[in-house]
């Protein structure tokens, strides 16, 4: 009887746990790379890139650093 209580509280967690992962943030970027090529020394050089949230939540962005 224990074990079926048990079995029975982790299945209703499992789903509550999924509802919440299915409806989390999600950032989608197209292009998430691209290569300059050759670039002379000190040269400045750009990239746009496109950020798309596609997640059903609020998406935040905190923090963004270049790599």
């Amino acid at each position: 009887m224990k074990n079926l209580k048990y079995s029975i509280i982790l299945l209703l967690f499992l789903f509550l746990l999924s509802g919440v992962a299915i409806s989390a943030p999600r950032l989608t970027i197209q292009n998430s790379t691209f290569n300059f090529g050759y670039a002379p020394q000190n040269s400045k050089i750009s990239h746009e890139f496109w950020l798309k949230s596609t997640g059903d939540d609020t998406l935040k962005i905190l923090k963004i650093t270049p790599g």
